[in-house]
C-alpha cells in the first residue's frame, strides 16, 4: 500500500504546486510579482496533488483540442507542470500521478493527451510517443536572397505590446489548423503566453500579416544583443500562416529587421519550404531535428476512430499496461475501426500507436527499432498507407 494520497488541488494550493515543479526542473519558485499571471494558467479541477503530510507531487492539465488527421479537431489534456519532489521519487508517486491523470482524461470524454517531454526517458514508460518532430533553423539575413518567384502580397503591421496581447489570441484561432497536431490555446495558454511576454528580459515584439481578406498570419520574435559591439541574434518563436503570401510576407519582413546578424526559428514544420525561398539554399541551415509532441491514446478505440484513414484494412493488436481496458485487438480501415477477434497483424504498443497516429513516423521505421512486431508482412506497407499524412503532422505550440 502507498504511504500518501492523491486528489485535485483547491485553487488555494496551486501556487505549492507551481514552486514543487519549478524546484524539480532547478528554477527558482514563482515570484510574487508573477504569481498573478501564473495563477490564470492552473484551470480549475486539472491539478493534481500527491500528499503524506505535506504535497510531495503534482501534475496538472489544461483542456484543448488538437487536429487529427482529417481535420476533425479532437478534446486532448495538455499535460504539463509534473514533477515530485526529490526526496519522495522512486517510490511510484509520479507512476500513480500519470495514471490517475490519463484515466480522468478517458472518463470525461478526451480520448487524447499530450506533453512536452522535459527527458526523454521519463513518459514513454506512461504510454507517451514522439507523435511530431521539428526543425531548428539559423538563417543568415545579410546573405540571404529572396527568390524573384516567391510570392508577395499583402502588409505587415507591428502590433505594440498591449495591442499584441489583445489581437493575437483571435488571429491565432481565426488561422486554419491544417497540420496534424496543431491545437486550439485556450485562455490558461494565452495566460502563460502574457505572462511571458510582459516579465521578458528581452522586449518581444509581434507582427502580422493582413491578406485581402484580413489577417492571415502572424510571427513573434525577440532581438538578443550584449552591447552594441557583439553581434545580435534574432529569436522567432512563433510563426503561423494561412497562406504562401503569408508565409513568404512574414518571412520578407523579418528579414529586412536592421541590426540584426543571425536568426533563429526553432521547433518549424519538417516540411516547411523556408530554405526554398532563398537563391542560396544554405543561407537557411538546420542546426537540429527535435521531438515536438508527445502523444498518448488515453481511449485507443474513440482516439482511432476519431482520424480518417485511406488504403487497406489492418489489424493492428495494442498492448497498454497502464490503462488496460485500451488492450486489445483493432481492425483499422478507411470504413472505420472495430474492436476484432481476427488474428493480429501488427503487434505494438500503446506509445508507438501515439507515434504512428499522426504519420509522423513511418510503420517501417518502428519495424526496424523494433517498436512494431509483425505477423503479417503485407501489413506494414498497409499501415503506411493508412497512417500517412500530408502535410507533416506539427505542433509547435509549447505547454
Amino acid at each position: 500500500m502507498s504511504d500518501y494520497t492523491m486528489r485535485p488541488l483547491r485553487p488555494d494550493e496551486t501556487r505549492a504546486a507551481a514552486d514543487l515543479f519549478r524546484v524539480a526542473l532547478h528554477v527558482p519558485p514563482v515570484k510574487d510579482e508573477d504569481w498573478p499571471y501564473a495563477e490564470r494558467m492552473y484551470q480549475p479541477g486539472r491539478t493534481l496533488g500527491a500528499f503524506d503530510t505535506e504535497l510531495i507531487g503534482t501534475a496538472r492539465s489544461f483542456d484543448a483540442e488538437l487536429t487529427v488527421p482529417g481535420g476533425r479537431r479532437v478534446p486532448f489534456a495538455a499535460v504539463t507542470g509534473v514533477g515530485v519532489r526529490s526526496d519522495r521519487t522512486r517510490r511510484g508517486v509520479l507512476s500513480q500521478l500519470m495514471r490517475t491523470q490519463l484515466a480522468d482524461a478517458a472518463e470525461r470524454g478526451f480520448p487524447l493527451a499530450a506533453l512536452y517531454a522535459s527527458e526523454g526517458p521519463i513518459y514513454g514508460r506512461f504510454g507517451y510517443g514522439i507523435a511530431t518532430r521539428a526543425l531548428n533553423h539559423r538563417i543568415d539575413p545579410r546573405r540571404a536572397v529572396l527568390r524573384p518567384e516567391v510570392p508577395s502580397g499583402g502588409e505587415v503591421e507591428l502590433l505594440s505590446g498591449d495591442a499584441a496581447l489583445e489581437r493575437l489570441p483571435e488571429v491565432y484561432a481565426a488561422l486554419p489548423h491544417y497540420r496534424p497536431g496543431m491545437m486550439t490555446r485556450p485562455v490558461h495558454w494565452w495566460a502563460g503566453f502574457e505572462r511571458h511576454w510582459r516579465r521578458a528580459e528581452t522586449p518581444l515584439a509581434a507582427i502580422v500579416h493582413n491578406g485581402p481578406d484580413g489577417p492571415d498570419g502572424f510571427a513573434t520574435y525577440s532581438v538578443q544583443r550584449q552591447s552594441w559591439r557583439d553581434p545580435s541574434t534574432m529569436d522567432v518563436t512563433n510563426l503561423y500562416a494561412a497562406s504562401d503570401e503569408a508565409f513568404a510576407g512574414l518571412w520578407r519582413y523579418l528579414l529586412s529587421v536592421d541590426l540584426v546578424d543571425t536568426i533563429q526559428a526553432e521547433d518549424r514544420p519538417l516540411d516547411e519550404p523556408t530554405s526554398l525561398l532563398f537563391t542560396d539554399p544554405r543561407v537557411c541551415e538546420v542546426t537540429a531535428v527535435t521531438d515536438d509532441l508527445w502523444l498518448r491514446l488515453a481511449d485507443v478505440p474513440a482516439a482511432l476512430a476519431a482520424r480518417t484513414y485511406e488504403g487497406e484494412p489492418v489489424v493492428l493488436e495494442v498492448t497498454d499496461p497502464v490503462l488496460e481496458g485500451n488492450s486489445g485487438r483493432y481492425r483499422v480501415g478507411p470504413d472505420g475501426v472495430e474492436r476484432t477477434s481476427d488474428p493480429a497483424e501488427l503487434r505494438l504498443g500503446v506509445d508507438a500507436l501515439a507515434m504512428l497516429y499522426f504519420g509522423g513516423w513511418p510503420a517501417s521505421a518502428l519495424v526496424a527499432a523494433g517498436r512494431v512486431q509483425v505477423a503479417e508482412a503485407s501489413a506494414v506497407t498497409r499501415a503506411e498507407g493508412l497512417f500517412a499524412t500530408r502535410p507533416s503532422a506539427w505542433c509547435g505550440t509549447h505547454f
